[in-house]
């Protein structure tokens, strides 16, 4: 029997299209791909991620983050899977330990190389972690309403704190290093004071009712922010105080020049609009507690204060010396649905402190209402790097303004006019990272637990940014020299671009002929920021 042409064509057609195709092993799974794929590819197309930092599709690779490390099965070498193209017959692993390890190492001998810090240090320093750089950043732009929300995020009642916080955030603000920390406390209770001036002030929009109900037992600044955050979250509650008003230490043990009893009302008032209900000259009893508070609620926060003294001292709670013992993450005591915040875990005496565990207990007892087990909330790989060297600080300061720390007459009592507010926020240096929630190399390093002072020895580089661009701000010292923006530039023939210069461990990416950074990005800017894996390149904005 003979073919026809037609059919002779077909079947070499056939033949070439098996042959471009090959079969490999990726974690002991079967599997084919056309020649010429590469090993990432490849395990991609078969299910598995590889995590990758300087690769491309449509341009050279090099391979410079070695990330993307794989074991070949059969010899046990390791290799990146960007770099080489899958064979017949491969047998290829991407997830043991040992390749775990590789690209751990991989990341913590990048970080030894990075100079830049992914959250400001002020943020950290705050025991709420406010969002402190965007709250100044809004506030520069007039965006008071904006600003407010950030730090209702993270503090439930920034009026209150305004005056009586000590300002850990200020100490560790690197402003201070040139001349004066920014006013961070002054600034948040700034936004507070101009959301209150309006009958319609801001409250946030509350997640679906859930139709369970909470008990807060104390109206100090733990029970109160507990409050907001689970209204907030869908939950009805009622706060019990044995007093007649609403505040804790906050009202009777502060004097009325430090904080004045105004503004714990006008707080107070909030939540009241919010949804929350009070119920004051209330002691509870271990009667009360066990037959009436246990029985009619599906949770119970305790915010009463310091422990040493207190009724809830014998209500059956496991305790240490200074307080209940809770689970230091999550704020359960030893008795289920029911959590602690405040001085009764341990008298510290900073409301902040008590305000960010109202937070988690709030979050912690949504979870236990929800039928789920409480967990702590996880904080994100943050790099950081030392004080600025004098040489920097003109660096820093191209982002902000020359002018003083505006300081107020009166200090804390006083408050900015619109005016003063913008100026002073102004002053920030936006330490932090531009692309924190997308650089690879923080999103890697904290898949991977990597130890950014593993390989942190020597004399660090000094930081340098350029900022020439209307849109772009270029941070050298945060490049892992992938050298995509400068294949970026060339692809399509910018006429001066980026470059790679110098040699060996020198070599860094940057602008050649000594030209600005306007003229290195005149029609790829976007691209390269978009392309970049770290926050080297980054919109100003």
């Amino acid at each position: 029997m003979f073919l026809s042409e037609t059919q002779c064509n077909r079947l070499y057609t056939n033949e070439i299209a098996i042959k471009r195709m090959i079969k490999l092993k990726i974690n002991n799974i079967e599997t084919q791909v056309e020649n010429g794929t590469s090993v990432l590819k490849a395990a991609e197309q078969a299910g598995f991620k590889i995590p990758s930092m300087c690769f491309k599709e449509g341009y050279s690779n090099h391979p410079s983050c070695m990330v993307c490390m794989v074991k070949d099965n059969k010899n046990g070498k390791l290799f990146p899977s960007c770099a080489i193209a899958a064979t017949e017959g491969m047998d290829i692993i991407t997830d043991d330990d040992e390749v775990k390890q590789s690209r751990k190492e991989a990341l913590e001998l990048l970080l030894s190389d990075h100079v830049g810090d992914c959250e400001a240090p002020c943020q950290p320093s705050c025991p709420a972690n406010m969002n402190i750089p965007l709250m100044n950043r809004l506030i520069a732009e007039g965006k008071f309403a904006e600003s407010l929300k950030v730090v209702k995020e993270a503090i439930a009642l920034p009026l209150i704190l305004g005056y009586i916080c000590p300002a850990p955030c200020e100490k560790a603000c690197r402003r201070g290093q040139i001349d004066s920390p920014v006013s961070i406390c002054i600034l948040k209770k700034y936004v507070a004071v101009e959301d209150l001036k309006n009958e319609t002030f801001y409250l946030p929009e509350k997640q679906k009712k859930s139709n369970k109900k909470v008990a807060i037992i104390g109206s100090g600044p733990g029970g109160l922010s507990a409050a907001f955050y689970l209204l907030k979250l869908g939950h009805d509650c009622v706060i019990f105080d044995k007093n007649e008003k609403a505040g804790g230490t906050l009202r009777y043990e502060i004097l009325e020049n430090q904080l004045p009893n105004e503004a714990i009302d006008k707080e107070v008032e909030v939540l009241i609009k919010y949804g929350a209900k009070f119920q004051f000259n209330t002691n509870i009893t271990k009667e009360i507690f066990e037959n009436e508070i246990r029985k009619n609620f599906d949770a119970i926060i305790l915010a009463t204060g310091n422990y040493e003294g207190s009724v809830i001292e014998n209500f059956g709670f496991e305790s240490g010396k200074s307080g209940i013992n809770i689970n230091k993450d999550t704020y359960e005591t030893s008795i289920p649905g029911i959590f602690a915040c405040g001085n009764i875990i341990r008298s510290r005496r900073m409301a902040i402190n008590s305000v960010a565990q109202g937070k988690i207990a709030a979050e912690s007892a949504h979870a236990f209402l929800n039928g789920q087990t409480p967990e702590a909330k996880h904080r994100m790989f943050n790099s950081k790097f030392a004080k600025l060297l004098e040489e920097e600080f003109e660096e820093y300061l191209k982002e902000s303004i020359p002018e003083n720390r505006v300081e107020l007459e009166n200090g804390k009592m006083g408050d900015f006019s619109m005016e003063e507010a913008m100026l002073e926020a102004k002053r920030c240096l936006h330490c932090d990272c531009r692309k924190i929630d997308n650089c690879k190399l923080r999103i890697f390093s904290d898949e991977y637990s990597a130890d950014r002072k593993k390989f942190d020895f020597g004399e660090r580089k000094i930081i340098k940014k350029y900022d020439q661009h209307e849109l772009v701000i270029y941070e050298s010292e945060k490049c892992i020299r992938c050298n995509l923006c400068v294949d970026i530039t060339m692809k399509n023939s910018e006429l001066t671009g980026l470059s790679s210069i110098g040699r060996g461990f020198t070599v860094e990416i940057n602008i050649p002929f000594n030209q600005l950074l306007s003229a290195a990005l005149t029609k790829t800017a976007i691209d390269c920021v978009e392309s970049c894996p770290t926050g080297a390149l980054a919109f100003k904005k």
